[in-house]
């Protein structure tokens, strides 16, 4: 997987020697010439001096196929224009912005970001998520990311249509809590059937959510 990231501070570093770790492909970009010194000393990946809001810049470290984008700087600002531009002008699918005022969480996300974080961790496992054509995503971490509460879809070929949630064998430390149909809430109860492009909300821990995931992603 090649990964981007835009801010070389404490975050931006421990990120990337993870992902290193885990034999990812990375390219950093930072600002300060010293700073870009420092790492490039210390880390196996490239390491490009510039502003990560600046269209050439950014071009210079996302050739070819990027697989995932992250914004880590100190300034939300910063962070929001990186993640925006990665998103439309260089069509990244997977967009990770770091808000360092959990204030602003909610604004990056009606302005388009999706996954906007304010921990280590949960950056981790947003990257490392497998989501697939279930549009399945996490939507908000529980218990320092132990857990979190995700999104999934009902696809209209799914084995999961017209089966009664009593008869779906859910994962363990999992539990689904809405349904959204045709702009209705729904709370299900065992009778409750599902239906091609139900929204479903579910709570469960990182290992649950993967198989839950795989649950919704079957198709007949």
């Amino acid at each position: 997987m090649r990964v981007v990231i835009v801010g070389g501070g404490s975050l931006g570093y421990n990120l990337a020697l993870s992902l290193i770790d885990k034999d990812y492909e990375v390219h950093l970009i930072e600002k300060s010439k010293t700073l870009c010194m420092q790492l490039a000393n210390k880390l196996d990946a490239e390491v490009i001096c510039g502003d990560g809001t600046e269209i050439e810049v950014l071009a210079d470290a996302i050739k070819g196929k990027t697989d995932c984008f992250i914004a880590v700087t100190d300034r939300d600002q910063d962070n929001l224009v990186a993640s925006q531009l990665a998103q439309k002008r260089f069509q990244i699918k997977k967009v990770i912005t770091r808000a360092n005022n959990p204030r602003n969480l909610e604004a990056l996300r009606k302005l388009g970001i999706h996954n906007a974080v304010c921990s280590t961790e949960l950056i981790t496992k947003l990257i490392e998520q497998e989501l697939n054509s279930a549009g399945g995503r996490l939507i908000a971490s529980l218990n320092k990311g132990k857990a979190g509460i995700c999104e999934l879809q009902v696809l209209k070929d799914s084995k999961l249509v017209g089966k009664a949630l009593k008869d779906v064998r859910l994962p363990k430390s999992s539990l689904i809590v809405s349904l959204l149909r045709d702009d209705e809430l729904i709370i299900p109860q065992g009778e409750t059937t599902f239906a091609p492009g139900d929204e479903v909300i579910a709570i469960c821990t990182g290992e649950s959510q993967k198989k839950l995931i795989k649950i919704f992603s079957e198709c007949l």
